[in-house]
């Protein structure tokens, strides 16, 4: 690795499925070099993987199989930008049918604990533009959400009802 600065993230044993789904599924993403520990550690044994080295949509990361004392928590996410649906969709499905699990306002856990936000463009830029009522109902519509449902953020930007559009 040769990032001054890399996120180390600690699975139970996971690391390396975990490297290999990322890289599978975000764009910019891949697995680089797998270090199996030289000798017996509180978690492991000589030879089980202790890191992988791998990068998600640019962001180099170490995956640490350090074991079951720290959980991963909504306090650290991956914040993934999508253009459109079809982007929207895509991403969001790979992680929660692969085992994760829905939250709310475009978060998700992937089977490992790890959170990710799947944040349409069009909704960042309807939160940040100068209509602050549009975006007061953008939050309200985004509130009510799970997955980012972009024809209904931009209905609420509008100050349209979706089902009349």
């Amino acid at each position: 690795m040769t990032s001054k600065n890399t996120i180390c993230l600690w699975y139970e044993g996971g690391a390396v499925d975990a490297a290999n789904f990322y890289a599978q599924t975000f764009p910019d993403s891949a697995v680089g070099a797998v270090l199996r520990a030289p000798g017996d550690y509180p978690d492991g044994k000589q030879g089980d993987v202790l890191t992988v080295e791998f990068t998600v949509a640019g962001i180099p990361c170490i995956g640490l199989n350090g074991g079951p004392h720290f959980k991963h928590s909504e306090a650290f996410s991956f914040q993934i930008a999508t253009d459109d649906q079809l982007e929207t969709d895509r991403l969001w499905n790979a992680v929660v049918g692969n085992g994760g699990q829905e939250s709310a306002c475009g978060w998700c856990k992937d089977r490992w604990g790890l959170s990710w936000q799947i944040t349409p463009r069009a909704l960042t830029t309807a939160l940040s533009g100068p209509d602050r009522a549009a975006a007061k109902r953008v939050f309200d519509a985004m509130m009510t959400m799970k997955k980012i449902d972009i024809a209904a953020i931009e209905a609420a930007r509008l100050g349209q009802n979706l089902s009349s559009s």
